[in-house]
């Protein structure tokens, strides 16, 4: 995997000062990078107190990427949507990961289910994932680059709608697999959603859902308390988000 993502990074690199900013070498940047074959709107959403980024959304064509730098501090999570329509006023809505039928979502999140890629810068160290516990909708994977320490990749490589659990399937209009809830949405069980008697991990386990979705995605959180095989860490790290990485 990391062998084959050399060139793209390479080349994104390459391309970094055409894009939104200029930056300081130290700075941390975040490049979005559709490698679907379809437009893909990213969403942005930041943690309490942080900084709406790029309106909190925008359309990425196929084969495109766009930069942005990330504040000191900052954290949040990311999201793709896809299959959207939206008016000259920026209204609209998208089939998955919708955030309240607008393009910029403004610090709003997108409806379940969708893959999230998930960062907090720290002082010392960056803590990053790719979580499926609000269901999945497109592939999604964070690679660093530019950092030290471990700087391990995180995601979700596989498709997981094409081995979605009938109970968990969202479908489209014409009967198209779209998006695979996850199980606490699905069924609302405080066994799923580690909520109530399951609130902590010694009492939250994983399920036959979940081993599903870990199965299919290792590097990528399956359910709530799925710490230790899914959280990744880098120190000054910059940071590539690809959709659709198995293209």
């Amino acid at each position: 995997m990391a062998t084959l993502l050399k060139p793209l990074l390479a080349l994104l690199l390459l391309s970094l000062p055409l894009f939104d900013i200029s930056v300081g070498v130290s700075a941390t940047t975040m490049t979005f990078y559709n490698k679907c074959t379809h437009p893909v709107w990213p969403g942005i959403q930041p943690s309490a107190g942080q900084p709406i980024l790029a309106r909190g959304g925008f359309k990425l064509l196929p084969k495109k990427s766009y930069s942005l730098r990330l504040p000191p501090g900052w954290s949040g999570r990311m999201w793709g949507r896809h299959g959207c329509t939206f008016d000259k006023n920026g209204r609209g809505r998208c089939a998955t990961g919708d955030c309240g039928g607008a393009l910029f979502c403004e610090g709003i999140g997108g409806t379940p289910p969708a893959t999230l890629a998930e960062i907090t810068l720290g002082k010392d160290q960056d803590f990053y994932d790719v979580s499926l516990v609000d269901g999945y909708n497109l592939a999604i994977s964070i690679t660093p680059f530019r950092g030290s320490g471990k700087c391990s990749y995180a995601g979700c490589v596989s498709d997981l709608n094409n081995i979605c659990p009938v109970g968990l399937q969202v479908r489209s209009h014409d009967n198209i697999i779209v998006a695979c809830k996850s199980a606490c949405s699905a069924f609302n069980s405080a066994r799923y959603c580690c909520t109530g008697d399951f609130a902590t991990p010694q009492s939250c386990k994983p399920t036959a859902y979940s081993k599903i979705f870990k199965s299919a995605c290792p590097k990528a959180y399956s359910y709530a308390y799925d710490d230790p095989t899914s959280i990744a860490t880098c120190t000054g790290g910059s940071y590539l988000v690809t959709f659709c990485p198995h293209h």
